[in-house]
C-alpha cells in the first residue's frame, strides 16, 4: 500500500471510513480489493453474501486486511444496524440493486421498489443523524457524502425514440453523434409502459433526480456513476453452478455459460444491438479517483465506459468464442451461435436501445481518466478466470454416473 499519497491537486489524501452497500457483488468486490491493496481507507462492507470478497476477510490473508475491512451481513430493507454503520462512515457507496435485464420483466415491482427504497433509506437515515427528524426539507447534509451507482446505462433510455415524430429523425439517426450519450445534455426517453424492461431505468432516473435536488436544495455532497457495461472476473453467476439453474445473468455470463458447456451462444434478436465494454479494473480506477478527489467529483454525474470497445452483440459472441478457444484449448461448438427472439429469451415486455456510446468529456476533464484495456485483452483475462473457476464444476455437474 502506497504512503504519502496525494490527490489530483497535490493535497494529502486522508484515510476515511467507507460504508459500501452491496460490497459483496461484482463491482463491490473489485472496489474492495482496490481499496485494500492501494489505500489506507477502512471499509464497512454491507451485503447479504460475502463469497466474492471472502479472500479479503480471512485472517490468514496476506497482507492482513481484516483490520481494515469489516463484513456486515444484513438486508438493508429491514435491518436497523445500517444507521450505525452510516454514522461511523465518512462516505457511503451504494451499489445495491436488481440489475439483470431478465428480472425487469419478471420482477418489475421488486425492481422499482427495491431500487428506489435503497436510496430513500439512506437519505432518511442521514436526515435522522443530522436532525433527529426523518423528513425535513430544512436539513442541511453535512459531513456525509454519497457515491451512487446507476447500473445499466439503459438509464438514458431508448435513444432511438428521440424526435421519432419528425421527418428529420431518419437523417439525425444517421449522424454518429446522435448516439453519443452526454450526462448533461442527452434526454432520457423510455419505451411505453407495457415494456416493463424500462422499470429499472425509470426508477433509477427518479432516484438521480432526487439526489440532484437534495444537492441543489440541501447541500448533499454526491457523485453519480453511470457504468457502460463493466465486465470482468466475478461478474454475475453461472446458472446451476453458483446461481439458480433457471437464472438469466447478463450477456457476458450468459455467453460464458454457453462456452463452458459447449453450447451455441444465444443471440437475442440476432445480436444486432451495439454496445461498448470496459474492463472492470479500468473502471475501478475511475471510481477511486472519484472517492479521493471530492472537490472535483462532487455534484457531477460521470459516464464510465470505453467508446473504443464498441461491437455488436454478435461480434462480441464471435470474439468470445475465439478467445475461449485460445484459453481453454477446446474446439468451438459446431454451431457457434443461434438466433432467439427477445420475447422467447426474456419474456413479454422486453425492449432495448440499439446503440449506446458514452461521452467521456466530463470524466476526462474533471479526473483525467481514460480507459486503457482493449476488448480482446479484457475478454482474455475474464475468460481465463471463467475457465479456471467453472470448467471442472460444469464437467462434474453435467457428467452422468456410469450404470453398474
Amino acid at each position: 500500500m502506497a504512503t504519502g499519497r496525494v490527490d489530483l491537486d497535490g493535497n494529502p489524501i486522508k484515510a476515511m471510513t467507507i460504508c459500501m452497500i452491496g460490497a459483496g457483488g461484482f463491482i463491490g468486490s473489485h472496489l474492495c480489493e482496490k481499496l485494500m491493496n492501494e489505500t489506507p481507507h477502512k471499509v464497512l462492507a454491507v451485503d447479504v453474501y460475502s463469497d466474492k470478497i471472502k479472500h479479503l476477510l480471512e485472517p490468514s490473508s496476506t497482507p492482513p486486511w481484516v483490520d481494515r475491512i469489516q463484513f456486515h451481513r444484513l438486508n438493508i430493507k429491514n435491518d436497523s444496524r445500517l444507521e450505525g454503520l452510516i454514522r461511523m462512515s465518512d462516505l457511503t457507496i451504494n451499489l445495491a440493486a436488481i440489475c439483470t435485464p431478465a428480472d425487469y420483466n419478471t420482477r418489475p415491482l421488486d425492481t422499482i421498489y427495491s431500487n428506489f427504497m435503497m436510496l430513500s433509506l439512506w437519505l432518511n437515515t442521514v436526515r435522522k443523524i443530522a436532525s433527529a427528524s426523518y423528513i425535513s426539507p430544512l436539513v442541511k447534509f453535512t459531513g456525509k457524502r454519497l457515491v451512487a451507482f446507476y447500473l445499466k446505462i439503459a438509464h438514458y433510455g431508448s435513444h432511438m425514440l428521440v424526435d421519432n415524430f419528425s421527418e428529420s429523425s431518419i437523417v439525425l439517426q444517421q449522424d454518429p453523434e446522435y448516439f453519443v450519450l452526454k450526462e448533461d445534455a442527452s434526454p432520457c426517453i423510455f419505451g411505453p409502459i407495457e415494456k416493463q424492461r424500462w422499470s429499472y431505468a425509470c426508477a433509477k432516473q427518479l432516484i438521480e433526480r432526487l439526489i440532484y435536488a437534495e444537492g441543489a436544495e440541501n447541500g448533499l455532497e454526491f457523485t453519480i456513476v453511470r457504468p457502460f457495461n463493466w465486465i470482468g472476473p466475478r461478474m454475475d453467476f453461472i446458472p446451476g453452478i453458483d446461481g439458480p439453474s433457471e437464472g438469466v445473468p447478463r450477456v457476458l455470463a450468459c455467453f460464458s455459460n454457453n462456452l463452458l458447456r459447449g453450447e451455441p451462444l444465444k443471440l437475442v434478436d440476432g445480436g444486432e444491438s451495439q454496445r461498448t465494454f470496459v474492463y472492470i479494473k479500468d473502471a475501478i480506477e475511475a471510481v477511486l479517483l472519484m472517492i479521493e478527489n471530492p472537490a472535483r467529483a462532487n455534484g457531477h454525474i460521470f459516464n464510465v465506459g470505453n467508446p473504443n470497445n464498441e461491437v455488436t452483440v454478435r461480434q462480441l459472441a464471435e470474439m468470445m468464442t475465439q478467445v475461449y478457444t485460445k484459453v481453454s484449448g477446446e474446439a468451438p461448438p459446431e454451431t457457434p451461435t443461434i438466433d432467439i427472439s427477445s420475447k422467447e429469451f426474456y419474456g413479454e415486455g422486453y425492449d432495448d436501445s440499439d446503440k449506446r456510446i458514452p461521452d467521456m468529456t466530463i470524466i476526462n476533464r474533471q479526473l483525467g481518466w481514460d480507459p486503457k484495456t482493449s476488448l480482446w485483452d479484457l475478454l482474455e483475462s475474464t475468460l481465463t478466470y471463467q475457465h479456471r473457476t467453472y470448467a471442472e464444476a460444469i464437467k462434474k455437474a453435467t457428467s452422468k454416473p456410469v450404470a453398474s
